[in-house]
């Protein structure tokens, strides 16, 4: 999804060492981990603070309005359901009560001591990296409460010691939400969710009783699902072109 918005795709190692050449050699899921905040806290900052910033910086494509007005136009409303911690369905103007970030956000922090000051917002963190080595070259984001080196709030390969509220918090409302649809006939609409963290793939095919899949690679459905193998603004796009 955000690929249209000009944000980088890190799937396979080409794409992941496109967008980060100093880390040739080295795959996405080996530098989203929380061990370097404690072994390397410059280049962790270095690579989440370089997220951040793009994330910051990027603007939602025409495809998230085109999402939000079919959801505006359904009588119980809709839902998202994303792995993306980009931020980019709220910045679109979706409300923060109708979504689910299940693998969190890049906009929120919390201590990698675990002091207990909890997860806290990032809007006044500012990280400069040199874009040359992907490393942070300012003062690193840290702890309030305890002053320790402070991470993103996101799920990250290997971890442990992700702190989940507000995950949990979002989840509770997704879980009424689909409670309140019991019954109905529901529609997913699956856009760019790959095979590498099937995360998205499992929950849409889960709980829609009808798929759509948007997706120039993996595009491939069960039985009865609608797959679509264009990107994502595209297909958004031709589909809101069909209805009357």
């Amino acid at each position: 999804m955000g690929v249209d918005s000009g944000l980088p795709d890190f799937r396979g190692p080409e794409g992941f060492w496109k967008a980060y050449p100093p880390f040739r050699g080295r795959a996405f899921s080996d530098m989203s981990t929380p061990h370097w905040f404690r072994t390397d806290p410059a280049l962790a900052w270095g690579f989440f603070g370089h997220r951040m910033n793009l994330y910051r910086a990027a603007t939602p494509h025409r495809g998230f309005e085109i999402l939000r007005r079919w959801g505006q136009g359904r009588p119980l409303g809709s839902f998202v359901f994303t792995s993306n911690v980009d931020g980019q369905f709220q910045k679109a103007g979706f409300p923060e009560y109708e979504v689910v970030e299940r693998h969190g956000s890049i906009h929120y922090l919390q201590c990698t001591q675990g002091c207990g000051i909890g997860i806290w917002p990032s809007r006044d963190v500012q990280v400069d990296v040199d874009e040359t080595t992907i490393r942070a070259r300012s003062a690193l984001p840290a702890c309030p409460r305890c002053g320790a080196v402070a991470r993103p709030n996101i799920l990250m390969f290997n971890d442990w010691v992700w702190d989940e509220a507000r995950w949990s918090g979002q989840d509770v409302r997704y879980m009424a939400w689909l409670e309140r649809v019991a019954g109905r006939s529901l529609v997913t609409v699956e856009l760019g969710a790959g095979l590498g963290v099937p995360t998205v793939r499992d929950e849409c095919e889960a709980r829609g009783q009808l798929l759509i899949r948007i997706n120039p690679r993996e595009a491939d459905t069960p039985a009865g699902g609608i797959s679509l193998s264009l990107g994502a603004l595209e297909a958004l796009e031709a589909i809101d072109a069909l209805r009357p």
